[in-house]
């Protein structure tokens, strides 16, 4: 455990970052499976849902939680994809 005040505070914050990138990366995946999920069926709802998880993509990289060139490899692999 923390043996200072600031090292408990970085410990309070750093759980903190955790929970909400690790909510950020769960809402990318869902998304990326209900993309892949609708790939076979309505053109315009997968290039919709493509739109979608392009912003979250590059929301997550600008804010750091996922790097630039990551969120750049996604959307391509789901753009190749589709």
């Amino acid at each position: 455990m923390a043996n200072s005040k600031s090292a408990l505070k970085r410990v309070l914050i750093n759980q903190t970052k955790r929970a909400r990138n690790v909510g950020v990366k769960s809402a990318i995946k869902t998304q990326v499976r209900k993309f892949e999920a609708s790939l076979g069926e309505d053109p315009a709802a997968t290039a919709a849902l493509h739109r979608k998880i392009s912003s979250l993509l590059d929301k997550a990289a600008r804010k750091g939680i996922i790097h630039k060139n990551a969120a750049a490899r996604r959307k391509s692999r789901l753009a190749a994809k589709m």
